[in-house]
């Protein structure tokens, strides 16, 4: 009988989960798949600079796995680019980091990085109950096309409860131009519709996290949010366009 997989420990889950040539349609054909496990090899060792051993350690694994890993990831990488095949970064064996500084011993866990105000063992929870949420914004509930988006209303948070909040125009903005509104206006985390992936790579580049997906009423979404129970993801096609199907622009921009 084969012994069962061991989990490999993974900070967290890729902001952006598919790749490929802008002026392809994605199919089935043209599809590599990537497991989380080795998206994470990729970045602890060719993002962060671990050695593989230090990333075994991280991952919870030994280092002849990790090599095996690694060089999976990399045969699928290069397949990608020379081959001009979309990349789709999902499934696996793997366990997510718990985010506490006590039991990630990386030294540069990904979720302690990333949060610019995390400067102690609690920062991560810190972070959550002092807090910026912007929700692009129409008439009470959630405008669902980012990148048309006329008002964003930002929230102000203060120990996981709503102190204060306005409605600020956001008109002239449009698409990654959006991320720098969002930034100059001190936005943490960003609650909308449909998002194209543009716009998804220059908030990440902002450092905003991203809850996108979400529709329904904006006071009542940034509830769920602090609650924790907010239904969402990390990433939402513009589907008021049709360039996914085409191969055309998404306003300014290739939308893939």
């Amino acid at each position: 009988m084969a012994r069962p997989r061991k989990c490999r420990k993974v900070c967290c889950l890729p902001g952006i989960s598919l790749f490929g040539p802008a002026h392809r349609r994605c199919s089935e054909a043209q599809l590599i798949l990537m497991t989380v496990e080795e998206y994470e090899a990729i970045r602890l060792i060719d993002y962060q600079g671990f050695t593989q051993e230090e990333c075994g350690r991280y991952m919870q694994i030994a280092r002849t796995t990790v090599q095996q890993i690694y060089n999976d990831a990399r045969k699928k990488l290069s397949q990608s680019l020379v081959e001009g095949r979309f990349l789709q970064i999902e499934g696996g064996t793997y366990t997510l980091c718990d985010g506490r500084e006590d039991s990630c011993d990386c030294g540069g866990c990904q979720k302690h990085r990333t949060c610019s105000n995390c400067n102690n063992k609690n920062g991560f929870e810190k972070r959550r109950r002092n807090m910026r949420i912007g929700v692009t914004y129409e008439n009470g509930n959630i405008f669902q096309h980012f990148g048309h988006t006329e008002n964003v209303k930002f929230y102000d948070i203060t120990d996981r409860k709503v102190t204060g909040s306005e409605v600020i125009s956001a008109i002239g903005s449009g698409h990654s131009a959006l991320a720098t509104f969002l930034s100059a206006n001190k936005a943490n985390v960003l609650i909308c519709g449909g998002i194209g992936g543009c716009a998804i790579t220059a908030l990440g580049e902002a450092g905003i996290e991203l809850c996108a997906g979400v529709s329904g009423s904006a006071d009542d979404a940034v509830e769920a949010y602090l609650a924790g129970t907010l239904q969402y993801v990390q990433q939402a096609n513009c589907s008021h366009h049709h360039s996914h199907e085409t191969g055309e622009g998404c306003g300014e921009h290739s939308c893939h």
